[in-house]
């Protein structure tokens, strides 16, 4: 064979790689559109790091796309994204990534938070494995799979705070309370405190004479005013209807006092809510009580000082000691 055989042949040769690499790359481009396609709008990204240099590949999305950003306003790289995970959860999800990494776990797997670039919190369902070593053993390449449930998340954390706030008011609920209580009464030093119980004067003919809605912003009045006065010292609840609850950390009946007297005082005079003027009163029972003693113990007695508030001219607090109430006005 010739010198210019040789070259006709190689440069065949040549034509022919680079006939076959173009229908590789055109099979890979149509393998990544199918791909794309099949995961469009499910939230959910194919990534690659490799781990030797940090940096990150993202099949089927564009970079930072999930969180808000270009490729050119952050940087593929795991840098970026630990940069970019919630400081409550920076932690713990690194600590778990490099734990697969270091061969500790078998897989990383992680339910974390994100910050996206306007501010808001993104949930991710993120996990992923090491699927080549060095000659060495060392981890070079791990793949996995990144999932936006925002959504999902967002849904399941309303139905929870359903499941323990008062829809109306947003104060907790009955059984949201309770468990407050009780977590304080199996608490180490568990050492007791005070409940207060208050039911609304004059509600019923509020509601009867100005309708529902009136009667719901009322109760959204009382509810705001609660928060006001009591602060972040007590936890506070809608019992239903028009009974309030504050479940109070501190034993003192000084202080306890002044913060009844705050409470009637806020509405000694009449209040104008949505163009109307109405007067309203509040009934406060209040129950004392020790590390041990039981939440359903404990609210009847508070109850049972509101009752005795009420027949005696309504508008006042008592406090409940065992068959002695006392209240000043």
């Amino acid at each position: 064979m010739d010198h210019k055989q040789t070259i006709a042949q190689l440069k065949e040769e040549i034509a022919h790689l680079h006939s076959e690499n173009l229908k590789l790359k055109s099979q890979k481009e149509s393998a990544e559109e199918k791909l794309s396609a099949a995961l469009d709008g499910t939230g959910l990204c194919l990534w690659q790091q490799y781990i030797p240099t940090g940096e990150l590949t993202i099949f089927n999305r564009e970079w930072g796309d999930l969180l808000g950003f270009t490729e050119q306003e952050l940087a593929a790289h795991i840098d970026s994204w630990k940069g970019n995970l919630h400081p409550e959860d920076r932690e713990w999800v690194i600590a778990a990534f490099d734990d697969h990494v270091q061969g500790k776990s078998d897989t990383y797997q992680a339910v974390h938070r994100m910050i996206h670039k306007d501010g808001s919190v993104s949930w991710v369902s993120d996990r992923g494995r090491i699927i080549e070593y060095g000659p060495k053993g060392e981890p070079l390449r791990i793949m996995g799979t990144h999932i936006d449930i925002t959504q999902e998340k967002r849904y399941e954390l309303s139905l929870a705070k359903l499941a323990h706030n008062d829809p109306l008011t947003n104060l907790l609920n009955r059984k949201a309370l309770e468990k407050r209580f009780c977590q304080n009464r199996l608490a180490e030093h568990a050492i007791g405190g005070a409940m207060f119980f208050i039911d609304l004067d004059g509600f019923k003919a509020i509601n009867d004479k100005h309708g529902h809605r009136f009667g719901d912003l009322l109760l959204i009045h009382v509810a705001d005013s609660l928060r006001s006065i009591v602060g972040e010292e007590a936890n506070l609840a809608r019992m239903g209807g028009d009974e309030f609850v504050i479940l109070h950390s501190s034993s003192d009946v000084e202080q306890l006092t002044d913060l009844a007297q705050g409470l009637l005082e806020r509405y000694h005079l009449p209040i104008q809510l949505d163009g109307k003027v109405v007067s309203i009163g509040l009934s406060i029972g209040i129950s004392l009580f020790k590390g041990d003693d039981e939440f359903i113990t404990v609210c009847e007695y508070a109850d049972k000082a509101m009752y005795q508030v009420k027949r005696q001219g309504k508008h006042n607090y008592g406090f409940w000691q065992e068959a002695l109430i006392y209240a000043s006005g």
